[in-house]
C-alpha cells in the first residue's frame, strides 16, 4: 500500500476514534473496492433515502477529481486533437466507473410500477453488473429488502458486495464480502458516520489510482 493511501486510512481513526472499532473492516471494504478496480471493474452503489443521498455522493467522489486533480494522459489529449476535440480534453478528468442505482427515476418508476418494487435495485444489478463488478450497499438497519435483493443478485452476476450498515449488520451481514458495521443502532448517528467512511475509502482508492 502507497505510503499516502496509509496515512489517509491511519487519519480517519485520528478525526473519528470511534470508528476504531471498524478498523479492520474498513480495510476489507477498501481491499474488494481497490481490487475491482485494478481488474477493470466497476462500481454500482444502491441504498434508500438518506443512503440515496450518499449514494450520489460516493459516486462523485469517484467520477472526477476529489482532493487530486487527475488530468488526462497526453496519448488521450493526442486522440482528442485527432478528433477535433482540442477544446475538450483540458476539461475532463480521470474517473474511477461507478454508477448510483437511485438516479435513474423513468426506470426505476417504470419498473416499480409494471414489477415489483423490492426488486428494483436488483433488476439494475442484474442489468449492469459484469462478473469483477462490485456493489457498494448502504442500509442502516441491514435489512432493507430492495438493498438485500440488491446484493443477492450481485453474487449471481460474480460480483462482490461491500455493506454499510448499522452496528447489527441486518441480513446484509450473510450477504457481503466486506461490511463495515458503524458503532450506533442510531440512524441518524450511523449516518453521520457514514460520511467520514466514504470520504475515507475514495481518497485512498483516489491516491492509489492517481496519487504521486
Amino acid at each position: 500500500m502507497k505510503k499516502n493511501v496509509e496515512n489517509i486510512f491511519e487519519k480517519l481513526f485520528i478525526d473519528y476514534p470511534t470508528l476504531t472499532e471498524c478498523r479492520d473492516s474498513i480495510m476489507d471494504a477498501y481491499i474488494v473496492l481497490e481490487s475491482t478496480y485494478k481488474n477493470g471493474g466497476k462500481l454500482l452503489v444502491c441504498g434508500n433515502g438518506g443512503s440515496a443521498a450518499d449514494c450520489e455522493h460516493i459516486v462523485g467522489e469517484l467520477m472526477k477529481g476529489f482532493r487530486l486533480r487527475r488530468p488526462l494522459r497526453d496519448a488521450e489529449i493526442a486522440e482528442f486533437s485527432r478528433c477535433g476535440g482540442e477544446h475538450i480534453a483540458p476539461t475532463l478528468q480521470k474517473g474511477l466507473p461507478a454508477i448510483s442505482l437511485v438516479s435513474h427515476t423513468g426506470l426505476m418508476t417504470a419498473f416499480m410500477n409494471d414489477c415489483d418494487s423490492d426488486s428494483v435495485f436488483a433488476q439494475q444489478v442484474y442489468g449492469y453488473m459484469n462478473e469483477g463488478d462490485a456493489l457498494i450497499a448502504l442500509s442502516t438497519s441491514g435489512n432493507s429488502e430492495n438493498v438485500c435483493r440488491a446484493c443477492i443478485t450481485a453474487k449471481v452476476k460474480g460480483g462482490k458486495v461491500v455493506s454499510f450498515t448499522g452496528a447489527g449488520g441486518g441480513k446484509m451481514l450473510d450477504l457481503s464480502d466486506a461490511i463495515v458495521r458503524l458503532p450506533s443502532t442510531d440512524t441518524a448517528k450511523i449516518q453521520e458516520l457514514t460520511l467520514p467512511l466514504y470520504h475515507c475509502l475514495c481518497a485512498m482508492l483516489e491516491e492509489e489510482f492517481f496519487g504521486e
